[in-house]
């Protein structure tokens, strides 16, 4: 089964899954709040990101790769 890792990237579940699993195991090991604060910033901020370039990617390659 091969994994399509453009769609996984750019969907919001799978951000929200990442963060709903690393956070717990940072409380598990004791790191400060501000540190588990800032680490899901951080998480979320890449998954913004990456979204919205796969998503302007689409979006160009079904333009024609044209320019406004």
């Amino acid at each position: 089964m091969k994994v399509n890792w453009k769609q996984k990237l750019s969907s919001r579940k799978f951000w929200a899954a990442l963060v709903g699993f690393i956070t717990p195991v940072l409380i598990i090991f004791n790191v400060p709040n501000l540190t588990i604060e800032q680490v899901t910033a951080i998480i979320t901020s890449c998954g913004a990101l990456i979204a919205y370039i796969l998503s302007e990617g689409y979006v160009d390659a079904n333009r024609g790769g044209k320019d406004e």
